[in-house]
């Protein structure tokens, strides 16, 4: 095995940035904690992080940590034990026509278009600050890891794309964006129930949908995804479902 997949965690810094506005709750300042450098995190050190509730973005690998907030949980779905609910029975055979193409990290207009499209349609209130196409390449289609991306066509006509890493026990879900303006779509639950099929078909263990965030309207959907973990406290532990919540895709 080469230095490079064999180096310990030991071996990385970290450190924290400076405050930043949170991305999902307002009027709260984040930090988050930066592993470097960049070129010693190949893919089994990565899945370690993301055993550490670490994620990517691009060659940027973090984990939040603010100084007076621990709202942001790192959250995995067993895709072994998983079984979907009704509604999700009922996404999953309204978009049974997609047909999914899976290609290395690529740049295409039409990626592009779709992004620009979704951003203005799901982000107006802001949140996402990679609108522009260079930090649109350097956020989906930069990484040091195995990654995919998934194209989903119907009939030709791109409706969504997605971009996996691939970790030794699972899948880490990075980005997803689709069509926006499809009438009585649920391509977002789609997706999720899409890994979670694709991981059981490479015999892993876990999808990591990032982090659960139970106040931000944006991320506690992800645990109607049962049955789901959180690593709280540094230990992987149970998180049960807000049913309270409406299925958002």
């Amino acid at each position: 095995m080469s230095l490079l997949n064999d180096i310990p965690l030991t071996a990385l810094h970290f450190y924290l940035t400076a405050p930043y506005p949170c991305s999902y709750l307002p009027e709260i300042q984040a930090r988050s904690q930066v592993a470097t450098p960049a070129f010693l995190i190949s893919a089994p050190v990565y899945s370690e992080l993301v055993l550490h509730g670490f994620r990517r973005s691009g060659t940027y690998t973090y984990r939040p940590h603010c100084d007076a907030c621990r709202a942001c949980v790192p959250m995995r779905v067993s895709a072994r034990q998983f079984a979907p609910d009704r509604s999700q029975r009922r996404a999953w055979a309204r978009h049974a026509n997609l047909e999914a193409t899976l290609h290395p990290l690529q740049n295409k207009d039409e990626y592009y278009e779709l992004y620009q499209r979704y951003q203005q349609a799901r982000h107006k209130d802001g949140g996402m600050d990679n609108d522009d196409r260079d930090s649109y390449q350097n956020f989906l289609l930069q990484s040091h890891v195995d990654s995919v991306l998934v194209e989903f066509r119907e009939k030709g006509v791109l409706r969504m794309v997605s971009v996996i890493d691939l970790l030794s026990d699972g899948l880490s879900s990075v980005y997803t964006f689709y069509d926006p303006d499809l009438p009585h779509a649920s391509l977002g639950v789609y997706n999720v129930l899409w890994q979670i099929e694709l991981c059981r078909k490479l015999e892993l263990e876990f999808v990591y949908l990032g982090y659960w965030i139970r106040e931000s309207r944006k991320m506690a959907y992800k645990t109607r995804y049962q049955p789901a973990e959180g690593l709280i406290d540094g230990v992987w532990q149970p998180l049960v479902a807000d049913m309270d919540e409406g299925e958002r895709s």
